[in-house]
């Protein structure tokens, strides 16, 4: 169980009381917060022990959920503006209450209507969260730390003339380049990237294929398992690296060595304009 109840963070309490508005958890210490009646269940009983996230609500009291909004305390995420005020503009962030971005968190005014990469940050002051679009300063670049990142979770971030910023690990700025991306994706996407490179600067160059024999057997998978439910396909070493990509979402290198590896393997036939299991050949 937390020890203490952190806000904006998921927290375990105890079921201490029942009341007319909801139920009261408490932590370690015996401070309580309200889960409103609206997410009670009749599988929640006076001494369980359940996962909550704490915010405040309208009012700056402590209030629980069992939802999650789509970035905690410390993360980011992309976030429609619904209104504009005279102090800030409101985020839908998942939750009934929306998240203030103050004026003086944004770098460039917002939008009502338009959606931007926001990062929730703790204001200790007032105990309450806050957004705020000045993302580069939530952001690492100690070179030391990255030296055994291999698999990371990233945040698709802005499109760029050479590729995708990103954030990785809700830590690191990293480069996804265009010759790296064989999918589609979107601001705002989160997916699993793979260290290329760590530069002087501490910045990551991303791939969204495993690396090196990862990569190769990734590749090598992919197309075994196409062939798995199609039997054949209408691809040779020749064909078209566009093609490639939108079928399979590999370059046409890593497309020839999975070839190699699978006649290699004696599990296809190559044809003059299709490959085949060999299971039909």
């Amino acid at each position: 169980m937390t020890k203490q109840i952190q806000v904006g963070l998921p927290n375990r309490l105890r079921i201490d009381r029942e009341s007319d508005y909801g139920l009261f958890l408490c932590d370690e210490t015996g401070e309580s917060v309200l889960l409103p009646n609206s997410y009670v269940t009749s599988q929640m009983h006076v001494g369980d022990e359940i996962d909550v996230f704490v915010y405040t609500d309208s009012e700056d009291r402590l209030v629980a959920t069992t939802e999650r909004p789509l970035a905690q305390r410390g993360e980011f995420a992309l976030m429609k503006v619904t209104d504009i005020v005279p102090f800030g503009a409101f985020m839908d962030w998942g939750l009934p209450k929306e998240l203030l971005v103050p004026k003086k968190m944004q770098k460039h005014p917002l939008e009502k209507g338009k959606s931007y990469i926001i990062h929730v940050a703790y204001d200790a002051q007032t105990d309450r969260l806050v957004g705020d679009t000045r993302i580069g300063r939530y952001l690492a670049n100690n070179p030391k730390e990255l030296r055994n990142l291999r698999e990371v979770e990233i945040l698709i971030v802005a499109r760029t003339p050479m590729g995708y910023k990103v954030i990785a690990e809700n830590r690191y700025e990293g480069m996804l380049f265009h010759n790296e991306i064989y999918e589609k994706i979107a601001i705002g996407e989160r997916k699993k990237g793979y260290v290329k490179k760590i530069r002087d600067d501490g910045k990551l160059d991303l791939s969204l294929q495993p690396q090196g024999k990862a990569r190769e057997d990734h590749a090598t998978q992919t197309v075994r398992d196409a062939l798995r439910s199609a039997k054949t396909l209408p691809f040779t070493y020749k064909s078209d690296a566009e093609a490639i990509r939108a079928r399979f979402g590999i370059s046409k290198k890593a497309w020839k060595k999975a070839l190699t590896n699978l006649l290699e393997a004696g599990e296809i036939t190559l044809h003059e304009d299709h490959i085949a299991s060999k299971q039909i050949s």
